[in-house]
């Protein structure tokens, strides 16, 4: 067994152990050593950072939360400075986490997976940059920061567009995950419905060519995108937006924010292959 592959195989072994910074420093070993990684592999690095990142942004928006009702209160409570000063520490916390992936993607992955002229990875790769700059427009109010992910996302979905099946589950992957960008954080309420909708009758039109392997990936894919569309479509109270047969208007969905394919902790999608 080649040192690679030993240290695949402690990966996995953290992972079953749900020690996800000792998983994440294996892949890192893993992806620093060989870049032109497997698709197991690169699932392997996506869990290991989409675990660490996830159970910090769910405690960022908790606390952000807590700090909220703490100030409505008459006037501010003593707490407010020390809730202030905790979520500061998470909020650097992300930051390094993001940075750390962020600078793997850019130095290493996609300049092989570019040289390597893989449209799987390179899409999987730009998707994946594209999230961590997401992750980080959430707590930074920074232009630059917010056009890094969307142009890692609109890579991404040049190459997807172009080399991926409207079925492929990367693919899919990347509509979710660009259209929640494109709601939550640009607040293009119609582009993003546009995005989604648009993917998911792509799909439904070549639906029946899916191989039994990739049919539960895609469809569970294709489940999160009409649940978002649900959400927003009903906050708008229009039915412009929906897929065909689609029931738009107000539901019996009570989602407290749109779903994406890094959605912590209780990932919906762990274990679609291409899109964690």
């Amino acid at each position: 067994m080649s040192e690679s592959e030993m240290t695949v195989y402690r990966a996995k072994l953290a992972e079953q152990a749900e020690r996800y910074d000792e998983m994440m420093k294996f892949m890192k070993q893993v992806a620093t050593m060989e870049p032109n990684l497997t698709l197991e592999q690169r699932n392997l690095l996506s869990v290991a950072y989409k675990n660490i990142v996830g159970a910090r942004r769910a405690s960022f928006r908790i606390v952000t939360s807590i700090l909220a009702k703490e100030r409505e209160k008459d006037g501010e409570s003593g707490h407010v400075p020390k809730i202030m000063a905790y979520k500061a520490k998470i909020e650097g916390e992300l930051e390094n986490i993001c940075h750390d992936i962020l600078k793997l993607l850019e130095e290493k992955l996609i300049k092989e997976a570019n040289s390597q002229g893989a449209a799987e990875a390179r899409v999987f790769y730009n998707k994946m940059k594209g999230d961590y700059y997401r992750y980080l427009a959430e707590f930074q109010d920074d232009d630059a920061v917010k056009k890094a992910s969307e142009e890692s996302y609109t890579t991404a979905k040049a190459v997807a567009d172009a080399e991926l099946a409207p079925t492929h589950p990367i693919r899919l992957g990347l509509a979710l995950n660009y259209s929640v960008f494109m709601f939550e954080v640009m607040g293009k309420e119609s582009q993003a419905c546009e995005l989604a909708k648009n993917a998911f009758d792509e799909a439904i039109a070549e639906l029946d060519s899916l191989d039994e392997e990739s049919y539960k990936d895609s469809t569970l894919i294709m489940q999160l995108l009409r649940d978002n569309l649900t959400l927003w479509t009903s906050d708008q109270n229009s039915a412009a937006w929906c897929p065909t047969d689609f029931p738009c208007g107000n539901t019996s969905l009570s989602l407290a924010r749109p779903f994406d394919l890094r959605a912590p902790p209780a990932d919906p999608t762990v274990g679609i292959a291409g899109g964690r």
